[in-house]
């Protein structure tokens, strides 16, 4: 009787196992992120822009538009990047908003972009990423900014991200 106990214990033991392994798996499938790119703007009482706050450490004040000039609804790809000092996150958009962040780019030369990130199985976590100076038309679509995050966080991110944009593929193709 013993032994059939410690084979069902064992048994269980394996099973218990599989079950966790199997749940990590999972997470990073169901693990979805939001990215918003603003562009800097002009004070107004229209109500059409909002002053976020934009670095943890050293925190710097933007008047940004509310309305988003990009989001991950156009994402391709991302990608964390190794950098001189750190890390950066490369992102990489579809043919339509290329365009679209080359005419926000060529325009607003002096300005910034306001990079706003959630992710997590919730999107309980996000803040404001980044504030990167445009100082060039930025063409071929792909935006690389050094984010205000750890890089724990940079990878949950872009993962998200990732599975986003093969969501809205997926649905696209059929």
């Amino acid at each position: 009787m013993k032994a059939i106990t410690r084979r069902f214990n064992l048994f269980l033991a394996l099973m218990a196992l599989a079950a966790l392994c199997g749940c990590q798996t999972d997470k990073k499938h169901k693990e979805v992120s939001a990215l918003r790119l603003h562009i800097e703007a002009g004070a107004d009482n229209s109500g059409l822009t909002q002053a976020v706050s934009v670095l943890r450490s050293d925190p710097t004040a933007i008047i940004i538009e509310k309305d988003a000039v990009l989001t991950e609804a156009s994402l391709i790809d991302a990608k964390v990047l190794d950098a001189t000092g750190g890390f950066a996150i490369q992102i990489q958009f579809d043919e339509s908003s290329a365009l679209v962040l080359e005419q926000y780019s060529a325009a607003n030369p002096g300005k910034h972009f306001a990079i706003f990130g959630q992710w997590g199985q919730k999107l309980a976590d996000g803040r404001w990423l980044a504030a990167p100076l445009i100082t060039h038309r930025i063409s071929g679509g792909i935006l690389s900014f050094t984010p205000d995050m750890s890089r724990a966080e940079a990878d949950r991110l872009v993962l998200g991200l990732n599975n986003v944009s093969k969501i809205i593929i997926k649905g696209q193709l059929k």
